[in-house]
């Protein structure tokens, strides 16, 4: 079924071909047909490789996963029809450019939105992962390091597929084979900006400038959009404001100005003291401050316009399915839950100025973005993981293995006696530490390193906390 899938992508990228030679596929910026160059070439076998396959195992696994992946499949045409405009065009200008843009961009926002909908998807990591990395596509407007950045887009992926890899390593091996499909795309993108756009994307130097028209897809044989009218006639600087004085003679009367020296303030009107403000000030709340010269210059600027009005979801502290969720708790002080099980997971969102205690022992605990947050708990078998947090405190009172802390500001975690071997894990993080309990009851808070020093020893890179840290 997957090879069939394949093949079903191969043949439409090779109709696709035929049909921008027989000019129904699109056209060129000069109205004739597609005319594409061997980097268009190499990115139509990029789509029917590794993302013709991360699309067939999409398809699979189906639900949200098969819904995003629909997305992705139409943001990689939209950036193959914006390759064809720059092997035809000349570089346009960046208001240009960004129009050339807009509908890779659009898509872009349509997948993370999605991601943000869905929140309490089963498949909410695999969403995650593409949410994360889809701005590499962004590449394009990369320069002169498209290859790093879309590197970096990759890394961005590997917290959340290493959450699949986690959860379905021993269940379903269709979702091991989408992690790997779906990291197949951007590095073998990687591979293809290496060879192609090394230090950015390659435009035509022979071609017209490209505009917002130069990649709409217009019907075979349809005349070419009328060209712009001329531009307006130049401003004519040479006559002021008041349509009497050259601007030499403005600046000859600045500069006889200056040259008055102490003298050029013998013009200026005295101010008394029932006229200050700072001495007066019922003058602040009267109807308006009598001005003896001319109402300073104010540039016009549009009203603001009304902010729409935030919108409130409902709290919640329920069990679904294995899940415990805790969300949109606002001021919620002494939220319990008692009720658990090895196999259940707690996870908290959108929780600010509250407090969760969890009893008895489970498998995972995650916090994320949550504000002036406090958990309790009694035992993880798992990990306890903050992300997206700021001002958290988490007290330990049994055993948890690791701690995980990434893109937090703020964050205290009080260990039990039980607790010291926990390992500690954070990245993207400040403002953490971590109180350890010594002879009768009292804490000492010791800070987690946040600045480090990194050398190559000749053989490797060698990292350390530097003495300052924390």
């Amino acid at each position: 079924m997957a090879e069939l899938a394949g093949l079903v992508q191969r043949l439409e990228v090779a109709v696709g071909r035929l049909e921008a030679v027989a000019g129904g596929g699109g056209s060129s910026a000069g109205g004739g047909p597609e005319v594409v160059s061997a980097y268009v070439e190499a990115y139509d076998d990029f789509i029917s490789g590794p993302v013709a396959q991360y699309l067939v195992i999409s398809g699979q696994i189906g639900g949200d996963v098969q819904k995003h992946a629909d997305m992705m499949k139409k943001a990689f045409t939209c950036q193959r029809q914006f390759l064809v405009t720059a092997c035809n065009s000349q570089k346009p200008t960046d208001a240009a450019l960004s129009s050339l843009l807009a509908p890779v961009s659009d898509i872009i926002q349509q997948v993370q939105s999605f991601r943000e909908q869905n929140r309490s998807s089963p498949l909410f990591n695999h969403l995650s992962a593409i949410s994360e990395s889809v701005p590499a596509l962004g590449w394009v407007a990369m320069a002169p390091k498209p290859g790093p950045y879309v590197k970096e887009m990759q890394d961005a992926a590997m917290f959340y597929t290493n959450r699949v890899l986690k959860d379905y390593k021993e269940k379903d091996k269709k979702h091991v084979d989408w992690v790997k499909a779906y990291l197949a795309i951007w590095t073998e993108l990687q591979a293809y900006i290496k060879k192609h756009h090394t230090t950015g994307l390659v435009w035509s130097k022979t071609g017209p400038v490209a505009s917002a028209s130069s990649a709409a897809v217009r019907p075979a044989g349809g005349a070419p959009p009328p060209p712009p009218g001329p531009p307006p006639p130049p401003m004519d600087f040479s006559q002021s404001s008041t349509g009497g004085d050259s601007s030499a003679d403005s600046r000859n009367l600045l500069f006889a100005s200056i040259n008055k020296g102490a003298n050029i303030t013998k013009g200026l009107k005295h101010v008394s003291d029932d006229e200050k403000t700072h001495k007066n000030p019922a003058l602040k709340t009267q109807g308006g401050v009598v001005r003896s010269g001319p109402k300073p210059f104010t540039s016009p600027r549009p009203a603001p316009a009304a902010a729409p009005p935030a919108r409130t979801l409902p709290p919640m502290l329920e069990l679904d399915g294995k899940k415990w969720r805790v969300e949109n708790q606002e001021g919620a002080q002494g939220l319990v839950i008692d009720d658990t099980e090895l196999k259940q997971v707690v996870y908290a969102y959108k929780c600010n100025n509250s407090t969760l205690q969890v009893k008895g022992k489970l498998n995972s605990i995650t916090i994320d973005n949550c504000k002036k947050f406090g958990l309790v708990f009694d035992d993880v078998v798992g990990i306890v993981e903050v992300i997206n947090c700021r001002d958290v405190k988490i007290q330990v009172m049994g055993k948890v293995p690791t701690i995980s802390i990434n893109k937090t500001d703020g964050c205290h975690v009080y260990l039990s006696t039980d607790s010291l071997a926990c390992e500690i894990i954070s990245a993207k993080s400040s403002e953490m530490n971590v109180l350890v309990p010594g002879a009768g009851g009292e804490y000492t808070e010791i800070p987690v390193p946040e600045q480090f020093k990194t050398v190559w020893d000749g053989k490797k890179l060698v990292t350390t906390a530097t003495e300052i840290a924390g």
